[in-house]
């Protein structure tokens, strides 16, 4: 989200963000930016007031639940305001996967094509003009599964500055790198799982064949089930909250992360390459992020094997620098936000200068606009309603 603020700040666009939730105290300092921040309330027609009076071009969801909330109400409110929906990762994935992972049970297309949260998830990508999808695995999911028109979809990826020589030069060399690191907030119950299964499966068998390796684990809202985890005596290090998480892994040997669920292009990835430190998780923590180009470091789910790549890691420099090397080519040529940005700048010009043609060929988002299918719609007016009771 915020580098999407920062491509439309650079376009001179005038932004303004506004949330529903309370700030947390680890907020990004917007107003520093120059964006107004407005508090606005769930299930509210103050919000109808808002919108009308602030006459959006554009409207930029944070991912399906606001759209449920504040969709039909901007198209109500603005009906030429383009409707974009960021998907941030596709969170009925994360979810049924996880449920067959708690079940034992086989994770199949179908299994996806029946879930609730999928049925919710999609209707609002169809209602919008425009879904950002950061992963190759889930734009191809969506228009091979749920058969869903490539022309409602974008493939937008992190964006980043390309990696060069300079940047290269400041990092730490292999001699002067210790430890392994893990960083990821436990909100998110993908990093709660990958932080037990470091513990139950991986971390004894690393710390046989490195007995004075620790492993650091990094991440807001740490809970007492991760607290509990710590043993200073085995270097399992649970460290909390890093006030500069680049940093962190910076100064790290390898990035351990055995994601066993999850969506979307993982963040601690992809820094771990623009921090020039390898890497080793599973089929699913690497998926959409790299292409046909080689990771930096392993992919494995095969946590016996997952431990001894992290540790050929930690003790082959040659082996630690080609991964390295390749970390650098994924993201020079996968995210580069000068090639990225204005190609999408591009598409919503285009959108905008034919929008109601764009609209009239999304025949299903057009049918779910109709009255008799807005139940979120009816259901926020009744839950307004008897607010004021």
């Amino acid at each position: 989200m915020l580098q999407l603020i920062a491509l439309f700040l650079k376009q001179q666009f005038k932004v303004t963000f506004a949330s529903a939730s309370q700030k947390s105290e680890n907020a990004a300092d917007l107003k520093a930016l120059g964006i107004d921040e407005v508090s606005i309330a769930l299930n509210a027609s103050s919000f109808d007031v808002f919108v009308q009076y602030l006459k959006p071009t554009i409207v930029v969801f944070d991912r399906f639940m606001t759209e449920e909330q504040f969709g039909w109400r901007v198209t109500e409110s603005c009906p030429k305001a383009i409707r974009i929906l960021d998907t941030e990762d596709l969170h009925f994935l994360r979810k049924v996967r996880h449920q067959q992972l708690k079940k034992g049970t086989k994770f199949t297309n179908e299994v996806l094509l029946n879930s609730k949260d999928a049925k919710r998830e999609i209707a609002a990508i169809l209602r919008c003009d425009l879904s950002l999808i950061i992963s190759t695995y889930e734009m191809d999911l969506l228009k091979t599964v749920f058969k869903i028109d490539e022309n409602i979809l974008y493939y937008l990826p992190f964006l980043f500055h390309k990696i060069d020589q300079n940047h290269i030069k400041k990092w730490k060399p292999f001699k002067d790198r210790n430890h392994f690191v893990f960083i990821g907030n436990f909100f998110h119950k993908p990093n709660v799982d990958a932080v037990i299964t470091l513990k139950k499966e991986v971390w004894s068998t690393i710390r046989k064949m490195l007995p004075k390796a620790e492993l650091h684990i990094y991440g807001a809202y740490l809970n007492q089930q991760i607290q509990q985890l710590e043993n200073k005596k085995e270097g399992f290090m649970i460290k909390g909250f890093a006030e500069n998480s680049q940093e962190v892994i910076e100064k790290a040997k390898v990035v351990l992360a055995p994601l066993r669920f999850g969506a979307g292009i993982k963040g601690k990835l992809s820094e771990a390459m623009i921090c020039g430190t390898p890497s080793v998780t599973t089929v699913i923590g690497a998926e959409g992020m790299h292409k046909n180009i080689p990771w930096n470091g392993f992919i494995t789910n095969d946590f016996e094997e997952f431990s001894r790549k992290a540790v050929q890691l930690y003790q082959d420099e040659k082996y630690w620098k080609n991964a390295q090397k390749n970390g650098v080519e994924i993201i020079n040529k996968i995210y580069d936000k000068e090639k990225l940005s204005p190609l999408f700048i591009d598409r919503l010009e285009e959108i905008q200068g034919n929008l109601e043609a764009h609209r009239t060929q999304n025949f299903l988002g057009n049918l779910l606009q109709l009255q008799t299918l807005q139940a979120t719609k009816y259901m926020s007016k009744w839950i307004e309603a008897k607010n004021k009771l």
